[in-house]
């Protein structure tokens, strides 16, 4: 493989630097990307030959216009020292290294018993998300946010162009965003206006000190009983089984699709039942979950939920989503099920529970204590069943993403297919649910840890969600 470099190297900062402490949040995915969660890799099938000097322009303006993207973060040992806080150095000058990988160097398209490989592209996508640079530091190094790479396919002019971010300064909102201008870019062929970006390019500050006071205070005892209360739910929550928890862990996808018919049927239906597609999803994997287990329907399981926030306009100023960087936060929710449990009601109970966390403002005041907690399951994953560092059943976006450029203009662009999702082979859910909305079709890509759960264990699961999902939501009459 090959990397093209033609100004700073993605080892050096390079020009002059600015800098600021970083937060609590960023300091956290520090510690957990080296271990295999928080690696967000944004994929484009290419169909077409896009010249380089364009992908690489259009690279360099992105990182123009968002600092955090010319960061390299602390280590995680600098993460964890707890002396200070670290700071996350920003040079002033983009990289321009990307990596090319020949045809003959591409990842082997894994098979699932009988059936057909995995296509090239999500071969590739999976491959990304088990890249870990930040794994690999010597001496505390720290390394920089945006690892971009283009793979060469065997059909002529076909390609996959891929980014490979630190989640500390690429949640999902900005993923969606740094996609959205990249098609863009590569539609114009590296050409833009500038319009709309003032004041975009600073640095911007970390989520705890952009939290207003009232939003973020309780008192000592409240937060030390949260801390006892989220630690035995999570003692006593159960989970999808785990097929081998002693081998060393990846990151793979299986994605979720439903026709664009089945899709309007199932938002309509979760807007005349009051409640969001993220509450629908967590009610599925339940169902699904306690089903696979064959259980009697008088006996109960408890699962918990992680549904991601994205605090932007919460925050103070509020920030929108160009504004580039980690501002989610998580709500973490514990839920009985029994066999008996109808999908309407159990969606509706997943709902009301993180609505009211999120009225409560648990999604700004629990961060501290969702840190503290993810930290010291990556410090001891004994605590964890099976040492196996899930946190969760399943995660959620309470907020789903809709990309409204119709398929058939990007592919006028040679753009065929498109993906982004993030690593969870570290500490996490056994399965977290990237849902978009695509060609007025839903499409998730969800992601999970293997072989603590096999390939086809997690299609099997993904499947009983997507039946139970589109049984539900036939049952609602949306005529009347």
């Amino acid at each position: 493989m090959d990397k093209i470099s033609c100004a700073t190297s993605g080892g050096s900062l390079g020009g002059r630097t600015s800098s600021r402490s970083a937060g609590g949040t960023e300091l956290s995915w520090c510690r957990a990307v080296p271990g295999g969660t928080g690696i967000t890799v944004l994929a484009l099938l290419l169909s077409r030959s896009f010249p380089f000097p364009h992908l690489r322009d259009s690279l360099r303006r992105i990182q123009f216009s968002y600092p955090i993207l010319r960061a390299r973060l602390p280590s995680a040992a600098a993460a964890s020292s707890g002396v200070f806080s670290p700071p996350i150095l920003v040079s002033s000058s983009p990289s321009d290294e990307i990596e090319l990988i020949p045809d003959d160097r591409l990842p082997a398209p894994a098979v699932i018993g009988d059936s057909s490989p995995v296509s090239l592209f999500h071969s590739i996508l999976e491959s990304e998300m088990n890249r870990n640079p930040w794994a690999e530091t010597a001496d505390g190094e720290a390394l920089g946010s945006l690892f971009p790479t283009i793979y060469d396919l065997p059909e002529p002019d076909w390609s996959v162009l891929a980014l490979r971010f630190h989640t500390g300064v690429c949640d999902r909102t900005t993923g969606v965003a740094i996609l959205k201008e990249l098609m863009d870019l590569m539609g114009r062929a590296g050409e833009r206006d500038d319009e709309g970006e003032d004041g975009v390019g600073d640095l911007i500050l970390p989520i705890e000190d952009l939290i207003r006071k009232d939003d973020s205070w309780k008192p000592f005892w409240a937060r030390a009983k949260d801390l006892i209360g989220y630690s035995l739910n999570g003692l006593r929550s159960n989970g999808l089984p785990f097929e081998d928890a002693g081998s060393p862990r990846h990151s793979e996808v299986v994605r979720l699709v439903v026709d664009a018919e089945e899709t309007q049927q199932l938002l309509g239906a979760c807007h005349t039942k009051g409640v969001k597609l993220c509450s629908a999803l967590t009610a599925a994997g339940f169902l699904a979950a306690y089903a696979s287990k064959k259980l009697n329907n008088n006996q109960a399981e408890t699962y918990s939920v992680i549904t991601l926030v994205d605090c932007r306009k919460f925050l103070n100023p509020p920030l929108n989503d160009k504004h580039i960087g980690f501002y989610h936060s998580a709500i973490l929710n514990t839920h009985t099920v029994r066999g008996g449990d109808r999908f309407w009601e159990l969606a509706a109970r997943c709902h009301s529970a993180y609505s009211n966390a999120k009225n409560n403002n648990k999604h700004l005041k629990d961060i501290d204590e969702l840190n503290f907690l993810m930290c010291k399951a990556i410090e001891n994953p004994h605590l964890t069943p099976a040492s196996s560092l899930r946190t969760a059943l399943i995660c959620v976006f309470e907020e789903m993403v809709n990309y409204d450029v119709p398929m058939e203009q990007l592919q006028e662009f040679g753009i065929e297919d498109y993906v982004g999702c993030s690593s969870v082979h570290g500490v996490g859910s056994s399965v977290a649910v990237f849902d978009t909305i695509r060609n007025g079709q839903i499409d998730c890509a969800c992601v999970y840890p293997s072989p603590l759960h096999s390939r086809k264990q997690m299609m099997e699961f993904v499947e009983s969600m997507k039946r139970i999902l589109l049984e539900g939501s036939h049952a609602v009459d949306l005529t009347s």
